[in-house]
């Protein structure tokens, strides 16, 4: 997995905003934000209500990046960031061969 860490203060990690990419089991790459990347991962893997509709029929979905923010905002504009990037762009992102 391949992890950014942007200026991480672990005292503070409580009020830290994290993106995410997951891998989708058809090969493709989901990109969400989260306060908590483990229990959102595990949401897109098992829950109907809480997991996001593209990966709801994608399952099993699998952690491979994430970066670290001090702020909501800061995490809101890297993630549309990076669902603007074409796929070729999020593989390398992500350390994938695409």
């Amino acid at each position: 997995m391949v992890y950014y860490d942007r200026s991480f203060n672990r005292e503070n990690s409580m009020n830290n905003w994290y993106i995410y990419i997951v891998r989708c089991s058809d090969n493709s790459l989901y990109t969400g934000i989260a306060k908590d990347v483990k229990k959102r991962v595990e949401e897109h893997n098992s829950n109907d209500l809480l997991g996001a509709k593209y990966t709801k029929y994608r399952r099993p979905v699998k952690l491979v990046y994430f970066e670290i923010y001090d702020s909501r905002s800061e995490a809101t504009r890297r993630e549309i960031a990076i669902k603007r990037l074409p796929k070729k762009n999020k593989e390398r992102l992500v350390g994938g061969n695409s």
